[in-house]
């Protein structure tokens, strides 16, 4: 491989997408070609809270690019409390859980800063990653009581896209540049440029770079405008005669950097490298501010292989933007064909096809997909294609429609291209190659070795565990050495513990099976049984040499924290005007008393003698109470009661005398009022 000094390595990578929790299944269902478009029922969109009135629109389109359980989050393992984790924004969240994947996919624990690579200095790791608004953040800043309780800057902190990246350096204790990237559609692939050019000027030693998109968490579809992005049938046809528009999907993706030779040298598990990257803007050159332009989109192109020091023409592959609309995709495919004019029969293809549109985390979507097609030799198909446009005849590019083999060539590696382009002008460039081989290393297991693992709670650890047994079963299984010293470094060490103890890799996977199973295992060791205890444990030099390799991830187990939504805002202001009839006094004290001890987590109606502070109440759960007891008993509460120095039971009186009372605070219905009308 020439040039290493300016090569980049993709270490770790990690991601969720329509139909796909993680990049295994994602794969899966690229190769198979699936659309994973959802087609949505009326009763799961009323469900969700859907206007009935729009759902007879004829020009509602009721499709999505889903992704499932956006809502959840392990808020425990990053620190956050309930009510903290309530208040983020779910993108926060996902964001924050695909990090971590991300670290440990490279082999590195997260919350343990990397070592630092040979003459390299002190390691920093940076984090570069970018967001689409979302309806919890204009929810939550359209929220007085919120406002009110924890100030508008706390609200912005906990929602606001701009703080993306730091949650992750702080959460994760990453001291590296921490910057929050914004050009539309290419962001996520932008970020992932000022990774690239952050590592190579020394500015950080790894970095974090990628996307998220989920702009609800709620089954919603769209209205199809007559020339406008969207599509009309809920299908995305990029490159296409039929093509008419895309389909708004989410999306998360991550991806794991550091400069190839350092990579090399630490035995990182590199996926696949990157050899230059280029970002332009179309300027004033094109018809309008949404508009693509030709000659920066070509230009993109160019200046990144020429980054790369190899000819548009080595490549193999063009992974492009591709959104499906007629006048987006034949620009592309006018400035792919003027940048690749020296090819033939390059394959293109998109994977908006598949899940939609993701937004700001389309460029990593369609980075990763890249990346796991170089893996496994495969170039997967642009499904819903039956036309291929008629420009691709007089181009050298063609579309890729089927899975086929990737074909391997005498004197260069597999090269392939990305391309992501943003309204307003911002178009990307990345030329990735094939992983180098993996030198061989001498030695093999000459006695056994200790394999820990650790979770949150036994359910976790048992899962962990069966998994993990799936990977050493498989015919490329990693040296038995390399998984032991993984876990021992790539990992954070967790509460609930277990090990096992073998030889090679298929006792290892027989313990791991029954460890799964509840079997407790006979086979012991002393560092073993000091992991079990939580001690700090000096790990042993290991026979040979080792490496880091890929293993099962942590399986995250949140619970569903939902999302703010303007809609239920809305719902609860037309559709329920009059106040229902107050309940009896004893049994409204009971449901008010009742949500004070859930929310604080108390053990019973005896914990009320104590203050609101006293009992462990903060300003996030006093907006969550609130909300509770407007939602679920129409009682309006001020912030500042829960403030006051009484007693948790005289708090609970005072909250029933505002119900007896009919007061109201009617400014969240004022704004909401505002906000939609302007929308």
């Amino acid at each position: 491989m020439q040039d290493l000094e300016s090569a980049v390595a993709v270490v770790g990578m990690s991601g969720r997408f329509p139909g796909a929790p993680d990049l295994e299944s994602y794969w899966a269902n690229l190769r198979d070609g699936v659309c994973s478009i959802s087609a949505l029922s009326e009763k799961e969109l009323l469900a969700d809270g859907a206007d009935p009135a729009e759902l007879r629109n004829p020009a509602y389109v009721p499709a999505q690019g889903r992704l499932e359980d956006a809502d959840r989050f392990e808020a425990d393992l990053f620190g956050f409390s309930r009510t903290e984790a309530a208040a983020l924004d779910p993108q926060h969240r996902v964001l924050l859980e695909t990090a971590w994947s991300a670290l440990e996919d490279a082999g590195r624990a997260p919350l343990t800063a990397p070592p630092a690579a040979a003459a390299a200095g002190p390691s920093r790791t940076g984090v570069y990653v970018g967001g689409s608004p979302t309806e919890h953040a204009l929810a939550a800043g359209t929220d007085p009581a919120l406002a009110a309780s924890i100030g508008a800057l706390q609200v912005r902190i906990l929602t606001d896209r701009e703080f993306l990246a730091p949650w992750i350096s702080y959460r994760l204790g990453l001291d590296g540049p921490s910057m929050t990237v914004q050009t539309a559609c290419s962001t996520s692939l932008t970020a992932v440029h000022l990774a690239v050019q952050a590592l190579l000027l020394g500015e950080c030693d790894t970095a974090l770079a990628g996307g998220v998109a989920i702009g609800s968490v709620r089954r919603q579809g769209y209205v199809h405008y007559q020339g406008g992005i969207f599509s009309p049938d809920g299908r995305c046809r990029p490159f296409d005669e039929k093509a008419a528009g895309t389909v708004p999907g989410s999306g998360v993706g991550v991806l794991v950097l550091r400069r190839l030779v350092d990579a090399l040298a630490d035995g990182d598990p590199v996926r696949a490298v990157i050899r230059g990257t280029a970002v332009t803007n179309d300027g004033a050159g094109k018809v309008g501010f949404t508009a693509p332009g030709v000659d920066q989109q070509t230009a993109a192109i160019a200046e990144a292989w020429a980054a790369a020091g190899l000819e548009p023409s080595a490549a193999q592959y063009l992974e492009a933007h591709g959104t499906g609309t007629e006048l987006g995709d034949r620009i592309e495919l006018e400035a792919a064909s003027a940048a690749f004019a020296g090819g033939d029969g390059i394959g293109l293809g998109s994977v908006k096809s598949n899940i939609g549109h993701a937004d700001a985390a389309a460029g990593a979507a369609a980075l990763i997909k890249t990346i796991l097609m170089l893996e496994h030799a495969t170039l997967a198909p642009t499904v819903d294609v039956t036309s291929p446009l008629a420009a691709l005849d007089r181009s050298p590019l063609r579309l890729v429609t089927e899975a086929e083999e990737w074909p391997s060539r005498d004197g260069l590696p597999r090269l392939a291209g990305v391309t992501s382009v943003g309204i307003g002008g911002t178009n990307v460039h990345v030329v990735v190659q094939e992983a180098p081989g993996r030198r061989a290393r001498a030695g093999s297991a000459t006695r056994p070795v200790v394999l820990p693992l650790s979770a949150r709670t036994e359910p976790q650890l048992a899962l962990l565990a069966d998994r993990l047994a799936t990977r050493l079963r498989a015919a490329d299984a990693p040296a038995l050495r390399d998984v032991a010293h993984t876990l021992r470094t790539g990992r954070v060490g967790m509460p609930v513990r277990a090990y096992v103890v073998a030889g090679e890799a298929r006792e290892a996977a027989d313990r791991l099976t029954a460890l799964a199973e509840g079997r407790r295992d006979t086979r012991t060791d002393p560092l073993g049984e000091a992991w079990l205890r939580g001690e700090e444990v000096t790990w042993p030099a290991l026979d040979g040499e080792a490496g880091r390799v890929r293993l099962p991830t942590y399986p995250f187990a949140g619970e569903r924290y939902g999302a703010m939504t303007l809609r239920k805002a809305a719902a609860q202001r037309t559709e329920a005007p009059e106040a229902p009839s107050p309940a009896p006094r004893n049994e409204l004290e009971d449901q008010v008393a009742a949500l004070v001890v859930e929310a604080l987590d108390l053990t019973g109606a005896a914990d009320l003698a104590q203050s609101y502070f006293e009992a462990g109440g903060d300003s996030l759960t006093a907006v969550h109470l609130a909300g509770r007891l407007r939602d679920e008993l129409g009682i309006e509460v001020p912030i500042q009661l829960f403030l006051e120095p009484v007693t948790l039971r005289d708090m609970t009186t005072q909250i029933c005398e505002l119900k007896r009372n009919g007061a109201a605070d009617s400014a969240l219905d004022a704004l909401l009022s505002e906000f939609e009308a302007e929308s």
